[in-house]
């Protein structure tokens, strides 16, 4: 299963007052596991960064000017998507100014039915605590060391491995079955090991009824082996 784990950064919050994608981020995952893949790419937003916004990716219009359109990057980064499904934190924010780019270059939209989002996961598994990445990473013991500002490619790593740890953990998981097969080892081998009181062989002796009964089955039997034994014996 091909899924894609997505992050963006943009010039404000809304883009139906102006505002602009300046960045994408997407991390390849093949069975929830990332292949190493990626794609990053930073755009041109065609109009200024407000220095509110600035201070929360660090992506300046000095840095931006030369970086190309959304028009010339949209057909690479749909073709790395393809139709693998999506994951994005906060999926509605992210979502909803990928699609008003690709109104604008004529292309339809990517739709919701696609998107898991993990802010949503987070919610549902642990009611009332924050779940913005940082405290999710913080939750799961995730190294965001570097994450001194927001950028796509690195959320986009991070979320990853939040993702992962919200679906249960496979190493997690790994590790908890060899404890348990260790565990049912040693105590296999403890109870082999256990010293046991001698009972001494049961003699069975059969009674003339039983041997009468087992005689007459043997009379129904073609060649039955018991006999055969006997005589041999």
């Amino acid at each position: 299963m091909r899924e894609i784990v997505l992050d963006t950064e943009t010039t404000g919050m809304e883009p139906a007052d102006g505002h602009r994608l300046i960045e994408i981020g997407c991390v390849e995952l093949d069975n929830h596991i990332p292949t190493g893949r990626t794609w990053h790419q930073y755009i041109n937003p065609e109009r200024s960064v407000p220095p509110d916004a600035v201070a929360v990716h660090g992506l300046t219009d000095v840095f931006l000017k030369d970086k190309p359109v959304f028009s010339q990057v949209f057909t690479d980064f749909l073709d790395f998507c393809g139709e693998s499904r999506l994951v994005i934190h906060n999926a509605a924010f992210d979502m909803k100014f990928l699609n008003a780019e690709l109104k604008t270059v004529g292309f339809p939209s990517l739709s919701m039915k696609r998107v898991t989002d993990t802010l949503l996961m987070a919610r549902e598994k642990f009611p009332g605590s924050p779940a913005n990445l940082d405290a999710l990473c913080r939750r799961f013991g995730i190294d965001n060391t570097n994450r001194t500002l927001h950028g796509a490619l690195l959320d986009a790593e991070l979320l990853a491995e939040v993702y992962l740890e919200l679906l249960g953990g496979r190493q997690r998981g790994l590790g908890l079955l060899a404890d348990q097969d260790t565990k049912a080892g040693q105590d296999a081998a403890s109870e082999t090991g256990k010293s046991r009181p001698y009972r001494a062989p049961r003699a069975y002796t059969l009674s003339p009824e039983e041997k009468a009964a087992h005689e007459a089955l043997l009379d129904k039997l073609t060649d039955p082996i018991w006999r055969e034994i006997k005589k041999a014996g």
